[in-house]
């Protein structure tokens, strides 16, 4: 059973915090801003491609909430390394400090295509991007939780994570064509999940949570439909999608869980844990629970971000 979570009345004081969040100018992302902008943090930065939806997304948001903190609209493009490194510069001219880094943004479902470093578009966007990213800004992280007490990442998977490719992950980004649109989609968000556990054992000191936004029947979720994953011949992930807790008609209910996650005390947190809606904790996947595979997507990670001059 999961926890009642009230973002108007639950979030506590954000006084003093500096928050990221990915993915800020629609759908989750917004709303989550939207939740915590109402709770006087010191600045968010919204993190997205265009600056023109960005603006148009901070301009809602204040409407919504006209007491709304400082919000500044941060460019990304985490299908590019060049870009992360410059959204990571501009942040750091600006902060010394990051309490809260929310990698919301995420593609899926997408046609085979790479990106420009040549990964597959929804591994190289959903995993090494936010990868890179939370690299660049872990130094910032780690100096907020000695200084300030907490520090937290969270970081959005999905109960797709099911959604296997054959032994658990496929490095070689051609072969990956060979896999339907959503194992590699699957993939990804197992790799979110990997991800954030184990970044949770290598830096205890900072709270690294990933989450199940639950499934939200919005235009971004259409393609979720059950006859979706008939045609695809994965029949029995949409009958798991659609059985597990956690439908939402709405984004305020699809951002509900991370914006817990961002905000609850830290003792209600178990690091490394995945959640799914609203604050259940959840083993995964047997995929998720593999200890060997967690460990050989963290190698593999590093060497690439390594032979592309991103040293750790």
């Amino acid at each position: 059973m999961g926890v009642t979570f009230n973002p108007a009345k639950d979030i506590g004081s954000l006084d003093g915090k500096v928050i990221l969040a990915t993915g800020g100018n629609a759908g989750l992302g917004k709303q989550t801003i939207t939740y915590l902008a109402a709770h006087n943090p010191s600045r968010i930065y919204l993190a997205a491609r265009t600056a023109s939806k960005a603006s148009t997304a901070i301009g809602d948001i204040k409407s919504a909430v006209p007491s709304a903190c400082e919000i500044v609209h941060l460019p990304l493009d985490l299908t590019s390394f060049s870009s992360i490194a410059e959204a990571a510069a501009t942040f750091h001219r600006s902060e010394t400090r990051l309490d809260i880094l929310i990698n919301n943004a995420g593609i899926m479902a997408c046609p085979y295509s790479t990106t420009k470093e040549g990964y597959e578009v929804q591994f190289g966007t959903n995993h090494m991007g936010h990868a890179l990213l939370t690299r660049l800004l872990l130094p910032t992280l780690l100096k907020t939780a000695e200084t300030h007490g907490d520090a937290r990442i969270v970081t959005l998977s999905s109960a797709g994570h099911a959604i296997g490719v054959p032994g658990g992950l496929i490095f070689d980004q051609q072969k990956l064509e060979q896999q339907s649109t959503w194992k590699r989609y699957g993939q990804s968000k197992l790799c979110n999940l990997l991800f954030a556990r184990e970044l949770a054992e290598r830096y205890p000191q900072i709270m690294s949570v990933s989450i199940h936004p639950g499934i939200i029947f919005t235009d971004l979720f259409q393609s979720l439909r059950p006859n979706v994953f008939l045609k695809a011949g994965l029949w029995i992930y949409g009958l798991f999608f659609f059985l597990i807790p956690g439908h939402f008609k709405t984004t305020e209910g699809g951002a509900m869980n991370q914006t817990w996650a961002a905000t609850a005390k830290k003792e209600e947190l178990v690091n490394g844990a995945y959640y799914r809606p609203v604050g259940v904790k959840s083993e995964g996947s047997r995929a998720a629970r593999d200890k060997g595979l967690q460990k050989k997507l963290w190698e593999y990670t590093e060497a690439e971000l390594g032979r592309h001059g991103f040293e750790g």
